[in-house]
């Protein structure tokens, strides 16, 4: 019976992706367990370092559909660790006890990381392709709202005109950085080990770096330079990048609920009838993935801190430190594919309203454009004396509750220098969107 919220049968798919959980299940763990003895058989049978007939023989035996799992779980409980469980299966398999030659020279951390390593590359190509679809979804929007006016908002307060097209670009700019990341990071963390009991490979006599060679060749791996059992960098660095990819999404997801408010009402989750629903409120239209977003990516925050607590680890073979990436990695990765899924939806089906946000830049009358104003009449009057008089004039208009424009057009040491026109020009949202077109341009262009 599932008891987490990622595997939960009601929650599971809201909060995760069954492509990710399958990832980080026992089947495909244990699979990559096997997918290495088999390599390393391989390996080491065209090295001669074992008999060829042994080598053939366990990679014969290497096959997820001969797995005993409740023998492995009792064996894993057992000693504490589920490699030996699963070695003496493939062993117990074997004929002539051939199966003696698995795991010639490793040790249990060598194929445990390599798995681990193996399953993050599977989660990250994942994680890389629901990144490029919000990319584009990013990049429809920017194109398609490119000119729309929106308030741009400092301290939840309105602050100067923006365009929702540079809004969007704005994120995306940031997501792509976290593209670039991710293939940066590929070199230095998709790297197996290879070193055995204190990493040096004493156990192998001869052919113990052409093994490790082999090895990561054949499961397609970088070599490492040497082991890395107590020096977690990699698989830290691969929380960090989560983490930071989690705080981007959490952004959109703040942003959206925000815009979703009835007072803002600027856009809107996609629809479907009853969601979002309250049981009490029928007029009610929740967010619902940006909730989702918001839980997921603020607990995988602290999974990404466990995964550096898991760096300051012991000597060459760690007491514990070791065990955090057990709990912390497939619940980060599961926890950033429900949000990476929530966000993919909410882009993908993002309703607009461009007239509702053209008024809300009106609801002030003018106010914000008072620095638009201060910037017109600065070459006149000086650009400190401007900030002051507008200041007043802001402040009257508030308890006139009086337009700003017909304040400005009134005041005599305004209408001396320029005509109600100019006033009108520098009152207009749509002349003061400064250089937003062109930033969300130039976003644009660095994807191509």
């Amino acid at each position: 019976m599932a008891s987490t919220i990622i595997d939960s049968r009601i929650f599971g798919d809201m909060f995760s992706d069954v492509r990710m959980r399958d990832v980080w299940s026992d089947e495909n763990r244990t699979a990559k367990y096997l997918d290495i003895e088999r390599a390393l058989a391989k390996v080491q049978g065209e090295l001669g370092i074992i008999p060829k007939e042994a080598a053939d023989e366990i990679v014969r035996n290497c096959e997820l559909s001969q797995i005993d799992w409740p023998r492995l779980k009792a064996k894993t409980e057992q000693i504490g660790y589920p490699i030996i469980a699963v070695v003496n299966q493939i062993n117990a398999n074997c004929r002539d006890k051939l199966g003696e030659y698995c795991h010639w020279g490793a040790t249990t951390q060598d194929i445990t990381d390599t798995a681990a390593v193996l399953q993050m590359r599977e989660g990250l190509a994942l994680v890389e392709e629901d990144l490029n679809e919000i990319g584009d979804a990013l990049a429809a929007l920017a194109t398609k709202y490119r000119d729309t006016p929106i308030i741009g908002r400092s301290n939840l307060q309105q602050a100067t005109p923006i365009t929702f097209g540079y809004k969007m670009a704005s994120i995306l700019a940031g997501i792509d950085r976290h593209r670039e990341r991710l293939q940066q990071l590929k070199p230095r963390v998709l790297m197996g080990e290879f070193g055995g009991a204190s990493g040096t490979l004493s156990s192998l006599e001869k052919g113990a770096m052409e093994t490790q060679a082999g090895l990561m060749k054949e499961l397609g791996l970088a070599q490492p330079l040497i082991s890395w059992h107590t020096v977690r960098d990699t698989i830290a660095e691969v929380g960090a990048f989560l983490g930071l990819v989690g705080g981007s999404l959490g952004k959109i997801a703040m942003d959206v609920k925000l815009m979703m408010q009835t007072e803002v009402a600027e856009v809107f989750e996609p629809f479907a009838p009853g969601r979002g629903s309250s049981s009490t409120m029928p007029q009610k239209r929740n967010p619902i993935s940006c909730l989702y977003i918001h839980a997921n990516v603020s607990v995988a925050r602290q999974h990404a801190a466990a995964l550096m607590d898991a760096m300051v680890a012991d000597h060459e073979r760690s007491t514990g430190p070791w065990e955090i990436e057990w709990v912390s990695l497939p619940e980060i990765f599961c926890l950033m594919s429900g949000a990476l899924k929530q966000t993919k939806f909410v882009l993908k089906g993002l309703e607009v309203d461009a007239t509702r946000m053209r008024a809300n830049i009106d609801i002030t009358n003018g106010l914000v454009m008072s620095e638009a104003v201060m910037m017109g009449l600065g070459p006149y009057i000086g650009r400190e004396y401007a900030h002051d008089l507008v200041y007043d004039l802001c402040r009257q208009s508030i308890t006139e509750k009086r337009p700003l424009i017909e304040i400005l057009a009134a005041h005599p040491e305004i209408n001396k220098h320029v005509t109600r026109a100019q006033l009108d020009a520098m009152c207009d949202p749509a002349n003061n969107l400064g250089q937003a077109g062109v930033m969300v341009d130039r976003v644009l262009a660095a994807r191509r």
